[in-house]
């Protein structure tokens, strides 16, 4: 063996150009999807740690969505003539945007990138936020998807979190959203917040399936970093208790038929979240707008993270860039983030997929995979990568095999 250009040996007499015609001949490229951040927030709640920022008494649309599409320029060479699957419009709170604003933003992406025809494009909005008005514009815009920030319906539990709606305004956001043309909306809601009781979980859970969503992203609270509830911890219910919330509202989930896909997303027949699945999934996805990220890959099978320029007003500035950063990822990481991802699938993925999204042949896992089915972490399956229940529960012990 001779060492390859990155240190890492390679057969005898194959040239480095020899070495990429084989991995392009494993590697097809993926799905491609675009995230666009909108960063700004009526005010910032306690637990958050996305890049979110609260909002003056006018929000610089015009100038933003100038910004979004110039960014998307400088990314066009990343497309290799595939069209988007879906949009996700994060934040932030994007629904603080005008339609006519988001209009000209699609419009604008439409003209540089096509779309599936079946495109997903979704919408995160809060119901502080709702006017049946502006949402009915959204629909007519093609957004088909709505993902409305709950987190409860209990008045003290809001107030705890910092939220600017009560439990009425999320009753009334999702019939609002029904009313306004949309028969496909997730609910995000919360579980393990301060003080609260297994029947205080269930109740909230119980609300959120009376609202009759599609799609259910029911999670832990957890306290993060770089947050207020970090440096001034609210007292959370203690273990046990948080056990008995994650069953109960489990076997509740999927009485009432959301089936459980992935770490904490269930979902009704056929309404999986496609946008996020790409993620899930290892796919390709462009991403716009203040502290937003990408992950991209070149017909050569090389695989690009990048990240853009955190705080809006370095984003609205023509002097700096757009972009903050970017790393090509490493042969040696490639197993640990694919695997990062896919595992968090209830079901998994069929164990090709690994090749198809990294170029790597399955035999690069063989090592790892065989001690962590010896720990009972993986499921013993050659057709597929699936973690066990146990491996679900503790995934950061299961992917710990996969480290470079």
């Amino acid at each position: 063996m001779t060492p390859a250009a990155n240190g890492k040996p390679q057969a005898a007499g194959e040239s480095d150009s020899e070495r990429l015609q084989l991995s392009a001949c494993r590697f097809a490229l993926p799905p491609l999807a675009l995230y666009v951040h909108i960063p700004w927030c009526v005010r910032k709640c306690p637990y958050c740690d996305f890049n979110s920022h609260a909002a003056g008494p006018e929000l610089p649309e015009e100038a933003y969505v100038d910004a979004l599409l110039a960014d998307l320029d400088a990314d066009l060479s990343q497309v290799h003539d595939r069209r988007l699957t879906s949009i996700f419009f994060g934040g932030g709170t994007p629904s603080l945007f005008s339609a006519k604003a988001l209009g000209r933003l699609l419009e604008g992406v439409e003209r540089r990138v096509a779309f599936e025809d079946d495109i997903e494009i979704t919408l995160e909005a809060n119901p502080g936020t709702f006017e049946q008005a502006k949402f009915r514009d959204y629909r007519a815009l093609g957004i088909n998807r709505l993902s409305i920030g709950i987190q409860s319906f209990q008045e003290d539990k809001l107030k705890a979190l910092g939220r600017i709606h009560d439990g009425g305004e999320a009753i009334r956001a999702a019939d609002m959203a029904r009313q306004a043309g949309f028969d496909n909306f997730n609910l995000d809601l919360m579980h393990g917040l301060p003080g609260q009781s297994l029947d205080e979980a269930l109740a909230d859970l119980r609300q959120a399936i009376a609202l009759a969503p599609t799609h259910l992203s029911w999670y832990q609270l957890t306290l993060e970093p770089n947050t207020l509830f970090w440096s001034q911890p609210p007292q959370l219910p203690e273990d046990d208790i948080l056990w008995d919330i994650q069953e109960a509202g489990q076997a509740l989930l999927a009485a009432e038929g959301y089936a459980q896909y992935e770490v904490s997303a269930y979902a009704r027949d056929g309404r999986r979240a496609r946008h996020n699945l790409n993620y899930w999934t290892f796919g390709d996805f462009l991403g716009i707008g203040a502290g937003a990220h990408a992950k991209l890959s070149d017909p050569h099978g090389r695989i690009l993270r990048t990240w853009k320029t955190r705080l809006p007003k370095d984003y609205l500035n023509p002097e700096k860039p757009f972009q903050a950063g970017e790393r090509l990822l490493e042969r040696d990481e490639l197993p640990f983030e694919f695997l990062m991802n896919v595992l968090r699938l209830t079901e998994g993925v069929p164990a090709a997929l690994f090749t198809q999204r990294t170029g790597l042949p399955l035999a690069e896992l063989d090592k790892a995979r065989h001690e962590a089915e010896t720990r009972g972490l993986l499921q013993t399956d050659p057709q597929r990568l699936t973690a066990t229940r146990e491996g679900q529960l503790f995934l950061n012990d299961l992917l710990q095999f996969f480290l470079p």
